[in-house]
């Protein structure tokens, strides 16, 4: 067949292909069932489809359902071609490669919200430099003239910052109705732990939801640790300090009644050390974190830590550490 056939995509504009590219279609099989594309074009219009949104891979074959519509005497649909989200520069995402489905996304601790806010930018701008929306802040903001006509990489960094975010600025309640799975995986769970206070220690320190427990456990792993953590040049501190500090620190704990081992107390209390024993304020703080976790990082400074753990497991801790620097 000579000539071209042309049509408009809402996307890519006009898109003309010559006719003699296009083979001859088969309607239907040796069988007498229909082909797909020729069932394809009549279920549309049966079902009286508006617009047909599907991706590039089909813009030189859509003059074929055309020719069909134009041969039965039926509107054309109209077209809207999207690029492809890929893995990489080279392959697209696809769930058969492994690749996560949205319900994976979700199962791995990404907040929903945040999942298709990020979905919704992969292949299309806003005028503004808005990236966080609402949903409804998207159906307001969004615009066919914004799609890009090139591919899109799936950026899984970026997801988990704007997730991270989003978790931010989740009320308390909220976070901890959809952190609950999590949560009761946790060596945490179902021991006596303040789990407000866990959470709003941890909320400004994780992107997903998955990694609460990896931030609390630590409360439930205590145990012998290299008292090389002690050392810290920044804060001019080492096991030698913490020798001197960390007995200073147990005789101000000791003093505070059980039912004013309260965050604000044992900031005020603990806080009157620097001066009085002449040294800076990282110098006792340091090695009061240290010796409340055993770690070189936690989800909390010192005061947070003790005020988590209780009085009783405070000082049971500071002892353990105390012996380990003998």
């Amino acid at each position: 067949m000579e000539g071209s056939s042309s049509y408009e995509d809402l996307v890519y504009g006009t898109i003309t292909v010559d006719n003699k590219d296009m083979e001859d279609g088969i309607l239907l099989k040796s069988d007498g069932m229909p082909t797909y594309n020729f069932a394809n074009v009549v279920d549309d219009h049966l079902m009286a489809i508006s617009h047909v949104i599907r991706g590039t891979e089909y813009l030189s074959s859509t003059p074929k359902y055309n020719l069909m519509y134009d041969a039965f005497g039926w509107e054309r649909p109209v077209y809207i071609h999207l690029p492809p989200i890929m893995k990489d520069e080279h392959q697209k995402l696809s769930k058969r490669n492994g690749d996560a489905s949205y319900q994976d996304l979700v199962d791995k601790g990404y907040i929903k919200e945040a999942i298709i806010n990020y979905i919704a930018l992969l292949g299309w701008s806003p005028k503004s430099n808005q990236e966080k929306f609402s949903l409804p802040e998207l159906e307001a903001a969004f615009s066919l003239e914004g799609i890009s006509k090139s591919p899109s990489i799936f950026d899984p960094v970026k997801l988990a910052w704007l997730s991270g975010e989003y978790i931010k600025e989740m009320s308390l309640e909220d976070l901890k109705a959809r952190a609950l799975p999590f949560m009761q995986q946790s060596k945490v769970w179902g021991k006596d732990y303040d789990w407000d206070k866990l959470l709003d220690l941890v909320k400004t320190r994780i992107e997903t939801l998955a990694e609460i427990p990896g931030k609390v456990d630590f409360l439930e792993e205590f145990g012998a640790y290299d008292t090389a953590l002690f050392f810290h040049k920044k804060m001019k501190t080492d096991a030698e300090v913490a020798k001197t500090v960390l007995p200073e620190i147990v005789a101000v704990l000791e003093a505070i009644p059980e039912e004013e081992f309260t965050l604000t107390r044992i900031h005020d209390d603990v806080m009157t050390l620097p001066e009085k024993l002449g040294m800076k304020n990282g110098q006792v703080l340091w090695p009061m974190r240290v010796a409340l976790s055993g770690k070189e990082t936690t989800p909390g400074g010192a005061f947070e830590l003790a005020d988590i753990l209780g009085k009783k497991r405070s000082l049971e801790r500071i002892a353990f550490s105390m012996d380990l620097l003998k």
